[in-house]
């Protein structure tokens, strides 16, 4: 893939994400009811963290490996599973909340932008499909609902200890 750099994007909007996360996410879920339990700021930030790693990672083998369909569908469905974070939960949980939600400005300015752009290079130059980009970002959407919570337990233990 020409123009690999242009990845780099995608762990600078995710980053940026997280950290608006963590500034005001911990507060905002004592008031957010059925749209995210309770978090404490050390669990958050835990998970935070791994998640974030995680995507430093993917973009990491993604650049160095494109032609690898391994790396580069699941880091697609990554930058997927990420546009449809900015919608669901933080723009849904906004507007029914009718109080800001954490992650909704850069989810909706730099992470849906930003991830729409490269995942319309990568289709165009034929790098994934469409449909290898729906798979993938279904499964890594289940399995991060799935982890997300033994992130935040293993964060609550490791805080604890």
């Amino acid at each position: 893939m020409t123009d690999n750099y242009l990845l780099l994007f995608f762990p600078l909007a995710i980053t940026l994400h997280n950290i608006e996360e963590a500034l005001w996410l911990p507060q905002w879920s004592k008031h957010a009811g059925r749209f995210h339990p309770t978090i404490e700021k050390q669990e958050f930030y835990f998970a935070l963290i791994i998640i974030t790693v995680f995507a430093y990672l993917a973009t990491f083998l993604a650049v160095l490996f494109p032609d690898n369909a391994y790396i580069t569908r699941p880091f697609y469905g990554f930058l997927g599973v990420m546009i449809i974070n900015a919608i669901f939960p933080h723009l849904a949980a906004t507007i029914a909340l009718k109080r800001y939600a954490p992650g909704t400005i850069t989810g909706l300015f730099l992470i849906i932008p930003i991830n729409c752009v490269l995942i319309y290079r990568a289709v165009i130059m034929d790098i994934v499909s469409v449909w290898e980009i729906a798979i993938t970002t279904i499964a890594l959407g289940v399995i991060l609902i799935l982890v997300i919570p033994l992130l935040f337990r293993a964060g609550r233990r490791l805080t604890n200890y």
